[in-house]
Order: structure tokens, then C-alpha cells, then sequence
């Protein structure tokens, strides 16, 4: 039975990263590069994934999972040397293989797909994926017969002037007939200034046994771009960013300005909905239908459904439900649920609470380890003091309560349904229904007392 395979090589460090990440593991648009294109190569239903490691093999092997298999290569001996470590899975296998790199991130699938596919219909022996180059400088130069086969692939410095005039680059990707693959790995020799076996020299083999190679050239140049070091890196961000932008706005989302819009791989998005300059949202975010992301605003993690309002505001890990509403300057901190039409005005902090439907927290409060009910009023700068300086503790306040302005609630208290909080009180007891709780000193008034200051004037 013919099969097909995919190796990804991910060995090595990376140095010209600069960085004690290694270089798969850098992200774009919050994913690893190594699972950019494992994601991609999934799509495509291989029959096995082979994904050779070597420095940070355990951090690699966290990131992918059971996704792929894995094969050591100990020492950076070269590609051709990466690739032969995967011969113990994959060297009795009929059907067709590609190598592909853990550092190029925006390859898309459709263009492994189509170059498995016209590998197999032209009964190439290899076929190397290339594309145009704006400017070829540097790239290896793919030279073609008249039939447009491959003839060589030159590089750079070897390329005569001639030469060196073709735009049509090689991009490292190759699907070879499986079993010729590892046939010509074991007569790859390492005569070279760094003493290392070449998967390209695999290539020459074939040719000097007049095997046909082929080549299918890809439309987009962008998709081939491999990162070694930060500028690299960056510009594969931006190229993915504009491709995750343009996605969603192809769906039905508004963006204002999405050249300065940060939006992760995996992000969900529905139709209607406006994202303002300056928005970053990151992670597994889910955002429902008609909703607005207002300007700077920052979301991780969280799950936001229709027609919610988010005016300059950071979430974390937290679930706004449908016609809520929070900011400007407001903070939900991991685990905050918010209910069907809730507000929550400018500077409100909320962390591992659930604020239920129809209550409104105006302004200047902190509320943590609570769970308001419904239709409740929450005051201008309340405190939920939920620490006592080693344990966590919980308020509960029911539906249609009043908490006053600058009251502080002291954990663990419950106020019942319809209770009234008089401004400024500091509530250590439970309330009960339709009772109103004051605790303050009463004011008392000292006469002529400003006379007695020396700065009075």
C-alpha cells in the first residue's frame, strides 16, 4: 500500500535566534513555528509524521504531543543526517515522503497538498518545491531542462551570471519516492568544508542515475520564508498577521485598521463584529456575533458571546455573556464569568467572580472570590476583600441588592436578596432579606478646630 509521509526537522538550536528558546519554539501569532507547520501537514491526512529532534527534544515533544512520532539526531550532522535517523520508521514503506523544516511557519496546506500531488502524477523520483523570488540573491537557483525537469539546483556562489539571472528558487521542501529516498541517503558522504551529510545531495544522486526530478513551483514566495533569527521572525508575524486579518474580515468581521490589529492562529471570531485600532487578541479567544473590541483593548483566553462591549479593557482567561458590557480601563482576571447584560463601568477589577444578569458595577471597584446575583447596584468604589493574608475567602450577595458607594465587604459574608449596603460600611456579618446594614462611626464636628492649624491662612 502506498503511503504518505511527512518529516519535519526541528534539531536545531538556532543560534542566530540569540535566545535560550529554541528556534522552533519561537511563536507566530501564538503558535510555535514546529507546530505552524505540523498544523498544515495535518490537514493532509499523512499516513505518518516523523518530526526529528535534537536540541530541546523534550521541550519539542511537550509542544506536538502524540501528534507526531520522533527520532533523535543527537549530533547536528546535517540534513541528509536527519533524515536518515528517521529510516527505523520509515524506510520500508512504499509511496511518497516529504521533508519539510520546523523553522518554516507559513507554508499552507493546500500547497503541500498539490505538491504531493503532482509529485505522484508525474512519476518524479523528487520533486523540489520552489517558487519566484522578488529577488533570488542567495536562494539556490533551480536550473530546468527543456522539458522542465530538474536539471541541477545551483547555489548562489556557484551560479554562473547566467545563471544567477533566474528568479525560480528552490525552497527547501521536497517529496521523494520513499524507498529512493533512503536508497540514496546511505551513498551521501559528508567531503564538504563542515564535515556534514546534505539532503540536496540526494538530488545529484538521483540525477546522476537519470532518475526524473521534478519541480512544482508555488504561487505565493511568502510561504517559503524560513526563520534563523528575530528580523525573520518578525516579518513571518506580519506576513501571518495580515493572512489570520484578512481571513476574518473575508468572514464577516469589521477591522478599522488591520495592520495595527493582533490577532492569534487559533482565534474565533463571528460575523458583525468591529475590532478597533490597536486590539491584540491572543490564545484560544472565542468572540461571538455583533460584538465591538474597542481601541487597545487586550483579550487571552477568554470566550466572549454576542453582542458584547469591550471598551479599552484586558481580559484573562474569563466569559462575558451575550449584551454585556465592560471599560474603559477595566480588568477581568482569570475566571471571571459576567452575565447576560451586565455592566461594568471604568476601572473595575474582577477575578474569579460570577456577576449575574442585569447588575451593574459603575466604576473604581474591585471584585474578587464574589457571586453577585441579579439586578444588582454596585456603587462607586467597593471593595470585596476577599484575603485575610493566607486564605482565600467568598462573598455572596442575592438578586436586587444596593451596595453603597466606598462600602467594603469583608470575606466570607453573605448578603441575602433585597438587602440595602449603607455607603461606607464595613459589612463582617451576613445581611439578611430587606434588611439595610450601616457600619460607620457617626461624624462628629469639632468647631472652630481650623483656627487652631498652623498652615489655616
Amino acid at each position: 500500500m502506498n503511503t504518505r509521509n511527512t518529516i519535519i526537522l526541528a534539531a536545531g538550536k538556532g543560534t542566530r535566534m540569540k535566545s535560550k528558546l529554541y528556534k522552533v519554539l519561537h511563536k507566530v501569532c501564538g503558535k510555535t513555528m514546529v507546530d505552524c507547520v505540523l498544523t498544515q501537514v495535518e490537514k493532509n491526512n499523512m499516513d505518518n509524521v516523523v518530526t526529528v529532534v535534537g536540541y530541546g527534544a523534550d521541550s519539542v515533544e511537550k509542544q506536538l504531543g502524540k501528534r507526531s512520532q520522533y527520532v533523535l539526531q543527537e549530533k547536528q550532522l546535517g540534513t541528509g543526517d536527519a533524515v536518515k535517523k528517521t529510516a527505523p520508521i520509515l524506510s520500508d514503506l512504499d509511496g511518497s515522503t516529504m521533508v519539510v523544516s520546523g523553522d518554516t511557519p507559513l507554508f499552507k496546506a493546500d500547497t503541500f497538498q498539490k505538491l504531493f500531488d503532482y509529485h505522484e502524477e508525474s512519476n518524479s523520483v523528487a520533486t523540489v518545491l520552489t517558487s519566484k523570488a522578488p529577488n533570488p540573491f542567495g536562494y539556490g537557483r533551480v536550473i530546468r531542462d527543456a522539458e522542465g525537469n530538474v536539471n541541477k539546483i545551483v547555489e548562489q556562489k556557484d551560479a554562473s551570471e547566467a545563471e544567477k539571472k533566474i528568479d525560480e528558487i528552490n525552497t527547501g521542501v521536497y517529496v521523494f519516492d520513499n524507498k529512493e529516498l533512503f536508497n540514496a541517503l546511505g551513498q551521501v558522504n559528508n567531503n564538504n568544508a563542515q564535515g556534514e551529510y546534505y539532503l540536496p545531495d540526494v538530488i545529484g544522486i538521483f540525477k546522476e542515475q537519470n532518475k526524473k526530478i521534478g519541480a512544482y513551483q508555488m504561487d505565493d514566495f511568502n510561504e517559503s520564508m524560513g526563520v534563523n533569527d528575530r528580523i525573520a521572525l518578525s516579518n513571518a508575524n506580519q506576513v501571518m498577521q495580515r493572512r489570520i486579518n484578512e481571513k476574518h474580515m473575508a468572514n464577516g468581521v469589521s477591522m478599522i485598521n488591520p495592520s495595527n490589529t493582533y490577532i492569534d492562529f487559533d482565534v474565533k471570531i463571528g460575523q458583525d463584529t468591529v475590532i478597533e485600532p490597536g486590539v491584540q487578541i491572543h490564545g484560544n479567544t472565542e468572540i461571538g456575533a455583533n460584538c465591538k473590541v474597542g481601541a487597545n483593548s487586550e483579550i487571552h483566553d477568554c470566550k466572549i458571546h454576542d453582542g458584547v462591549t469591550i471598551t479599552s479593557s484586558y481580559l484573562q482567561e474569563s466569559e462575558m455573556m451575550e449584551g454585556s458590557d465592560i471599560g474603559p480601563y477595566s480588568h477581568l482576571r482569570p475566571h471571571a464569568i459576567i452575565g447576560k447584560n451586565v455592566h461594568l463601568g471604568n476601572f473595575v477589577e474582577v477575578k474569579k467572580a460570577q456577576i449575574d444578569e442585569g447588575t451593574k458595577v459603575g466604576h473604581l471597584t474591585y471584585v474578587g472570590n464574589a457571586h453577585l446575583g441579579k439586578n444588582i447596584n454596585v456603587g462607586c468604589g467597593v471593595i470585596f476583600a476577599n484575603y485575610d493574608g493566607k486564605n482565600k475567602h467568598e462573598t455572596n450577595v442575592g438578586d436586587a441588592s444596593f451596595i453603597g458607594s466606598n462600602a467594603n465587604l469583608i470575606a466570607p459574608v453573605n448578603i441575602d436578596d433585597h438587602s440595602f449596603i449603607a455607603a461606607g460600611s464595613t459589612i463582617t456579618d451576613d445581611v439578611k432579606q430587606y434588611d439595610m446594614a450601616i457600619a460607620r462611626q457617626r461624624q462628629t464636628n469639632k468647631p472652630g478646630y481650623y483656627n487652631k492649624l498652623p498652615y489655616n491662612g
